[in-house]
């Protein structure tokens, strides 16, 4: 079974690198999932994890981001079964929205 997470990524994370910070982090975790930035300059994610460890370790590096990052606060939420990525799909950058 996945564990799967929604997040909002406040603070100064966009032009960081964050972005490729975590699917990078995501990847070699090997969770799933997509991020993109948000108009109102926070990022958005969807992580999807085989284990609850897996998804403990990509929200613990969510928290701290890149270098240049200074992340203030996460939302998080659970996602609805229609947003699950498909857990082959990988780990995507999505257009901003």
């Amino acid at each position: 079974m996945q564990e799967a997470l929604h997040l909002r990524i406040h603070g100064r994370v966009q032009g960081v690198g964050y972005r490729d910070a975590i699917a990078q982090a995501a990847r070699a975790l090997g969770v799933s999932g997509w991020v993109r930035n948000r108009l109102d300059g926070s990022v958005e994610a969807l992580v999807c994890a085989p284990d609850a460890a897996a998804l403990e370790a990509i929200l613990q590096w969510a928290q701290r981001g890149p270098p240049a990052a200074r992340v203030e606060r996460i939302e998080q939420r659970a996602p609805g079964p229609q947003e699950m990525p498909d857990p082959a799909g990988g780990f995507q950058r999505r257009p901003s929205l």
